[in-house]
């Protein structure tokens, strides 16, 4: 327990709206999505600027006090957990987008933002931020930076390292850092930002990051393909990346998982497959096409049928219209004052009509349900089942 002159001297540099010492505010900040990992931190501040950061860090400094940076605490590694007591540093309240540079394809923010905030913001100016963390719409671009994060769309596009172009942040000295910058060619030196990304918060605080951004995909088109065991999928996997088509989503999903997501959700997996590909590829409408025939011929080759011809998958895409993605969800929502969002509440990541059950029937079957989706829909959803 702090003494009360420490708390007094965070707020007053801080504010006292940003200071949290009670054990119930404290309850809430000790643990991120990391199952089993939970500790209690003596005070929680959350600056919402530079100079009340500069404060924070200089009073640990001075009462020799653990630090622990957090941003929305949906990391799996245990990154933004005070195992040490001290401080937590809450980062989600400095969340501006500082620029949007379309002339340099570039975006600039603050490390409290949002993902999907960033992503949306991209999207309006008719640009493309492909980080797509599972959290993204809860999760921060600053929390993203520090711990690398992936997403569905890794596999063609990367992770957030790829797209990091500069940060800036304070060391634990207080001392000020830049280190990157929006030239392309940028080989001088040492790649401080490549150290930065994925430190965990270990090495500084970032405060500032600017990401470079791209131009979204005209068009894209969904399968998803069940299969009795999961050696099988493996094989589609394989044969895929072999065939030389890079998907900008592919996920499997082992009986498991298929059974735990439709037991949170209630979405229409079928729970006597042994696994499930969820595939996805983007581009040129005419490399969609053909890429999309190819994925569809591999995956008869290791038979897994097509059932369904046609079916509404996620919002209406037009190619002029920005990339958008399936609705995400999230780790449970947890009251606290580091988020002062609404509580996130569970959503299905895919719509119930995209995934019917597959017939017991033998034979293949395909259904046209073109006709009633509307015209601008988006491409459709092809799903394929193992023959009998």
């Amino acid at each position: 327990m702090l003494n009360r002159t420490i708390i007094d001297h965070l707020r007053r540099e801080v504010g006292a709206g940003n200071v949290y010492h009670e054990k119930e505010d404290l309850l809430v900040l000790g643990y991120d999505a990391t199952p089993e990992i939970s500790a209690l931190p003596d005070v929680a501040v959350f600056p919402h600027n530079i100079d009340g950061l500069r404060a924070a860090l200089e009073t640990c400094r001075r009462e020799s006090l653990a630090l622990t940076p957090r941003g929305a605490a949906t990391g799996l590694s245990g990154g933004s957990t005070p195992v040490r007591g001290g401080m937590v540093l809450g980062l989600t309240r400095m969340n501006r987008i500082l620029e949007i540079d379309e002339e340099n394809l570039t975006a600039t923010a603050e490390a409290g933002v949002i993902t999907v905030d960033l992503f949306n913001a991209a999207a309006a100016k008719g640009l493309f931020y492909p980080p797509d963390p599972g959290s993204q719409n809860v999760s921060t671009l600053g929390g993203n930076v520090a711990e690398n994060a992936g997403g569905l769309r890794g596999l063609k596009y990367g992770v957030t390292r790829n797209y990091v172009m500069a940060l800036s942040g304070l060391l634990y000295d207080g001392t000020e850092f830049h280190t990157g910058g929006k030239c392309v060619k940028d080989v001088a030196g040492y790649s401080l930002r490549d150290l930065l990304v994925g430190s965990e918060g270990t090495l500084g605080i970032i405060t500032e990051v600017t990401v470079r951004l791209i131009s979204p995909p005209q068009d894209k088109r969904t399968l998803l393909a069940y299969f009795r065991d999961i050696r099988t999928a493996g094989e589609a996997v394989s044969r895929i990346i072999a065939a030389r088509i890079i998907p900008a989503t592919l996920e499997i999903m082992d009986k498991t998982t298929i059974n735990c997501v439709e037991d949170y959700a209630g979405i229409g997996l079928p729970r006597d497959m042994g696994a499930l590909l969820l595939i996805e590829v983007d581009g040129h409408p005419a490399v969609v096409a053909e890429e999309a025939e190819g994925v569809r011929k591999i995956l008869e080759e290791v038979r897994a049928d097509r059932r369904c011809g046609r079916t509404p998958f996620a919002k209406p895409l037009t190619p002029r219209r920005p990339y958008s993605s399936p609705p995400r969800g999230g780790p449970p929502s947890r009251p606290s004052p580091a988020f002062p969002r609404p509580p996130f509440s569970k959503t299905q990541p895919f719509p119930a009509a995209a995934l019917p059950k597959p017939s017991p029937r033998s034979n293949v079957s395909r259904r046209n349900t073109a006709s009633a989706s509307p015209p601008s829909a988006t491409p459709a959803t092809e799903i394929f089942t193992p023959r009998r």
